[in-house]
This record gives structure tokens, C-alpha cells and sequence, in this order.
């Protein structure tokens, strides 16, 4: 890998985009962001500084758009999506067309020599066996259109040489705040309202901190040729968490948080299911942010933010 490749990064101004692109133009890559600037975030003005920094607003369906700017790049990070389960089923036919076809056509059009790394999601397991850790050999099981759409994705992409990151849920603080992400949301209302009411306070999960999955990117770039064409679970080994578990933990840092169980009810996200992240771990990468130290910061985050301004649905 030369070290100062060319990266195209589609949604370059999401949650995930916010903290990767600045990462990468830290490390001297040249670096392109298409984004629609869909919910007026102004994340990546720190961004302009950089000479090796272009940024293109504009939609990655739009093929006249892609296509000129896909040739002048040595690797895609193709992380433009509607992002997560309620997202996707309010909106299905986008949710095709952004999350997969888009994707699709970058694909078809690549020459062989381009790398691309995707974000896919660990939810494509769906519901787990209890006590059983999912692998990347385990088969998929995905309860949801945006888990449908991301495990179709991936093996496109697997097909085409690309490095799949299977992301668990992701959390921490970003210049482009999503509080619709689960331990953001719980840590968000234990800050303002003080009590969560629970579904279904047994359903397992694992979790990533945002800063982590900018390094397992920078990670997979580094180790392209020995990492392409495979699946690769992102994610806290130390963090398989139920929903109850993850309240505690809040509430070792704000104890007047109170944590309800609701008796009826269902949680409208099923997953339910523990993560092995033992193989990229393998391949030398390793998490530095603790669930702990996610939520520290999610305290401080929401002095200055607030609901209204950073929710995707």
C-alpha cells in the first residue's frame, strides 16, 4: 500500500466519517467525502485545513457523480447508508438503494487494483444461542432490512477481494452525534431524565467505541494484502453486554440513575447474540477505548449536546 493513497469515502460526514476522515488525513492520505449533508451537520470544517482534502456534496446513487471520482482512487470506504433497523424500515426502497446498489455500482465498476473496506454490522447475526460466541463462520440470521441488506453486501463485497468489518453497535462521542445508538441513548437518559425503562433487559450485545472503528479501519488499510476477502468482527471483547449490564455501568458513574425492567413489552430490535472478535484481534489489532471510558465521555458530551439537534430518525 503506498503511504499516502488516494480514499474515496461515501457519508464521509456521518457519526463513523466524523472521526475516520480526520484520521486519515492526520496519517497523509489524500481523501474525498461525497456526502448529501443530509441532516445539516457541519462536522468535517476542520477538515478544510487540509490541502489533500476534497469534499463533494452530492448523492452516491448519482452515477455521472461516482464514477469520475471512483477512477482517481486507490481504495473506498463506502460508509453512506441509512443507518439501523427503524431507520430502514420507514424508508425500504432507499434503504436499497443507498445501503446496497450504490455499493453495487462502485463495485462494478472498480478495477481490480482499487481496495475497497466496508463497514457492514455484526446485527446480521440476529438472534445467537445463548453462551455462544458468533464467529465470522457463523452462519447469518438477520431479523431486520437493514441486516438483510448488510449481509447481501457483504457478499458482494467478499466476492470482490474487499475487507468486511462487522461492526458492533458503536458508541462514543463524534462531531456528528447520533444519540439513537444504545449505550448513547442510555447514557443520554440517564444524564437528562435520570431513568430508563427496559425491554427485554436480557438481550445481549456487543459494543465498539467510535475512535476504535477509525483504527480498525486505518488497521485494515495497513494489512490490506493479508486481511482482503474476509470478514472481520469489530468490537469490545470485554463488552458482550446485556442491556441491564450496560445500565449498571452507567450507573457506577451517575448513581442517582434509576433503571426500570418493563414487565411487557418487546424491544422492536430482537439481536440478541455475544461476539467472538478473536480474529482480527488475531491479525494485531486491538480496542483501546473501555465501555467504561465511552460513557466518561458520553457524560461530558451531553453538557453541550441535546435531542433535538442529533437523532437519525
Amino acid at each position: 500500500m503506498n503511504s499516502n493513497p488516494r480514499i474515496l469515502v461515501t457519508g464521509g460526514a456521518g457519526y463513523l466519517g466524523s472521526i475516520l476522515v480526520p484520521t486519515l488525513l492526520a496519517r497523509g492520505c489524500a481523501v474525498t467525502v461525497v456526502d448529501n449533508f443530509l441532516y445539516g451537520q457541519t462536522s468535517l470544517l476542520d477538515c478544510c485545513a487540509y490541502e489533500n482534502f476534497a469534499v463533494v456534496r452530492g448523492d452516491v446513487r448519482d452515477e455521472r457523480l461516482m464514477l469520475p471520482l471512483l477512477k482517481k482512487a486507490d481504495v473506498v470506504m463506502p460508509l453512506a447508508c441509512l443507518v439501523g433497523a427503524p431507520l430502514c424500515a420507514q424508508k425500504p426502497n432507499e434503504a436499497r438503494s443507498i445501503n446496497l446498489d450504490a455499493i453495487l455500482m462502485l463495485l462494478k465498476n472498480a478495477a481490480k487494483s482499487q481496495k475497497f473496506i466496508s463497514p457492514t454490522t455484526n446485527s446480521g447475526y440476529g438472534v445467537g444461542q445463548a453462551g455462544v460466541f458468533c464467529t465470522e463462520e457463523t452462519p447469518m440470521n438477520p431479523i431486520s432490512l437493514y441486516g438483510v441488506l448488510k449481509v447481501e453486501l457483504e457478499q458482494a463485497l467478499l466476492d470482490a477481494g474487499a475487507i468486511s468489518l462487522r461492526l458492533a453497535t458503536v458508541c462514543g462521542v463524534s462531531p456528528r452525534m447520533r444519540l439513537d445508538l444504545l449505550v448513547n441513548d442510555f447514557t443520554y437518559r440517564a444524564v437528562v431524565d435520570r431513568f430508563v425503562v427496559l425491554f427485554e433487559a436480557h438481550f445481549k450485545r456487543n459494543y465498539v467505541h467510535v475512535r476504535d472503528v477509525a483504527r480498525a479501519f486505518c488497521h485494515a488499510l495497513d494489512n490490506f494484502d493479508q486481511m482482503k476477502g474476509q470478514p472481520y468482527n469489530v468490537g469490545l471483547s470485554d463488552a458482550n453486554l446485556s442491556k441491564m449490564e450496560l445500565c449498571q455501568e452507567i450507573q457506577k458513574q451517575i448513581p442517582d440513575f434509576t433503571i426500570m425492567e418493563a414487565p411487557i413489552g418487546k424491544d422492536p430490535d430482537q439481536r440478541n447474540y455475544v461476539v467472538s472478535n478473536a480474529k482480527i484481534e488475531a491479525t494485531g489489532y486491538r480496542t483501546q477505548v473501555s465501555i467504561q471510558r465511552a460513557i466518561a465521555e458520553l457524560i461530558k458530551g451531553y453538557q453541550i449536546v441535546r435531542r433535538n439537534q442529533h437523532a437519525n430518525v
